[in-house]
């Protein structure tokens, strides 16, 4: 078993070594996890009920796992669930066949010119230098990092908002007796503790104050929990409304966000390859588990969506969009018509600093468009995205090719049918999965390695999708663990919290790809416990573990 399971590894690695090599191991964070390999369009999140967008890149083909194949011919009943574990073998239910809607008939889609005949397709090369932008010294500590993304004169801006709110607050609601203006010392501190929630778990970041479970007693000396309550109370960034026409939700963390943008595309080149993706930010369902009630209550669901463009080679988060839910309750079918415009927006604005570079974009079911991919292949940029009859905008695409036939297909089979440079894929892997691409060419072949059931043979786009996708995913897993724990109640501080914990991910990857990495070798654990410490400005040097 052993010597079988060593036979298709390294077949595996031969598909592998096809794509640049992952910089970032597997191994992402010095643990080991669990491989994923298996499932080439493995997700961690199949069952969790996150109230965001579901189409997490590759979730929908869980199926692939989880239905057996009788199952394949009325998966229909199997919609019942929701968007979330149908797939989208037929999308359509069963063999109806009226295609989705915009899709085409037969004699549309040869006017439309979409024909049988294949023909190669190359990208040319990646005009950019990728990986770090800048040599960091072997000496260069977390912080260092950390502050390559939030430097001294961005923690001043945020003493400075919050000093200018805390006294204008006084102003209105009558003088607060504790409070003395907060240092740039202070509020190092004051990230450092909020910080620490993303390596040591709690229910509050207050708990380290306590003297239960959860306290934390090695770095609650450096302030008291009086202080530490106050900052948070007049915490700030921007404190006052800008008065022209700044009527967007986001105002009061805007300029954060944009130098946080800024210092993500000066220090890092990402690889040709990248993915645009909803990441897991939902809670480690483990820890959830362990809340009680009145807890899990007050952690009231996120406003907003969080989307971002991501090296595929290492895990660097390159732009961040943050789109706010408007109008809760609004959550009817009004919102999810106009879906797909909204995540094609999100889409264009993810990708507006990389046009004419020739980079290759991989999407999820709900940015995938034929309009779309041929707007992006005007400025250079290459796609390839998974495509669902349920979820994608089907407009401009031929029928035939999006309902499944009535002979049953064998697995490893697929059908192409080409418009210009652009293919349409529908391939079978107990369920029909179906591909948009121009980034690879249709002529070629690929392999998907399993090791239950051997090699699946699929056009090379598969093959690439799955083997980008299946790194992301178990980077995705490990990172997301790490994120910062505290949840305040306003959307402003959680989205502050979250980029934070984008930026230390960031902050590992750079140190990891840096001379500093040889001298320490820090786990990513290891690196937020040193990032808290020198936050904190605690002297010892030797990291807890």
């Amino acid at each position: 078993m052993a010597e079988c399971g060593r036979k298709a590894l390294s077949l595996l690695e031969a598909a592998r070594s096809r794509y640049e090599s992952l910089q970032i191991s597997d191994d992402v964070f010095g643990e080991s996890g669990d491989d994923s390999s298996d499932n080439p369009f493995y997700s961690t999140s199949g069952d969790s009920d996150s109230d965001n967008y579901i189409a997490e890149v590759g979730e929908e083909d869980q199926q692939q796992q989880q239905q057996p194949p009788q199952q394949q011919h009325h998966h229909h009943h199997h919609q019942k669930r929701g968007d979330k574990e149908s797939g989208h073998s037929g999308g359509t239910g069963g063999g109806s066949a009226a295609g989705p809607p915009g899709s085409l008939s037969r004699s549309q889609a040869e006017e439309e010119g979409w024909t049988e005949t294949l023909q190669d397709v190359t990208v040319p090369p990646y005009n950019d230098t990728y990986g770090p932008a800048q040599k960091m010294p072997a000496t260069a500590t977390a912080l260092d990092f950390f502050q390559l993304f939030v430097p001294d004169n961005c923690i001043q801006n945020m003493v400075t908002q919050t000093n200018m709110y805390a006294k204008k607050f006084q102003e209105r609601f009558g003088s607060d007796e504790g409070w003395r203006p907060v240092t740039a010392q202070e509020m190092k501190a004051f990230l450092g503790f909020v910080t620490s929630t993303s390596v040591h778990r709690c229910e509050s970041v207050l708990s380290i104050w306590s003297s239960g479970f959860f306290s934390n007693q090695s770095i609650a000396l450096k302030m008291s929990q009086s202080r530490f309550e106050k900052i948070l109370k007049y915490f700030h960034i921007v404190a006052f409304r800008p008065s022209q026409g700044s009527n967007q939700g986001l105002y009061k963390i805007q300029p954060f966000l944009d130098s946080l943008q800024q210092s993500f595309s000066c220090t890092f080149r990402p690889s040709q390859t990248q993915v645009l993706h909803e990441p897991l930010i939902d809670e480690d369902p483990v820890f959830i588990a362990t809340c009680t009630e009145r807890e899990l209550r007050k952690r009231k669901k996120r406003k907003f969506s969080l989307w971002v463009r991501q090296c595929t080679s290492t895990g660097f988060i390159c732009q961040i969009a943050v789109h706010l839910k408007d109008g809760q309750g609004t959550d009817g079918l009004a919102t999810l018509k106009n879906k797909p415009q909204l995540h094609s927006l999100v889409a264009k604005q993810l990708c507006q600093n990389i046009s004419g570079k020739n980079a290759i974009i991989f999407t999820g079911p709900s940015i995938t468009s034929l309009s779309l991919f041929t707007e992006f292949s005007k400025q250079d940029i290459y796609c390839c995205g998974l495509l669902s009859t349920r979820k994608s905008d089907c407009t401009g695409l031929p029928q035939s090719m999006l309902v499944c036939g009535s002979t049953p297909a064998q697995r490893g089979q697929s059908r192409i049918m080409m418009k210009g440079s652009m293919s349409l894929i529908s391939w079978y892997n107990k369920g029909h999965f179906r591909f948009l691409a121009n980034a690879y060419s249709p002529t070629k072949k690929g392999l998907i390695i399993k090791r239950k059931s051997g090699e699946i043979p699929c056009p090379l786009a598969v093959e690439a999708f799955a083997a980008h996708l299946s790194y992301i995913c178990k980077y995705d897993d490990k990172y997301s663990k790490y994120f910062i724990f505290h949840k305040p109640n306003k959307t402003w501080q959680q989205v502050f919290w979250l980029s934070i914990s984008i930026a230390i991910n960031n902050a590992y990857i750079l140190y990891k790809m840096s001379d500093a990495y040889t001298v320490k070798r820090y786990s990513r654990a290891q690196f937020g416990e040193r990032l808290v410490r020198e936050l904190l400005d605690l002297d010892d040097c030797s990291p807890t573990q």
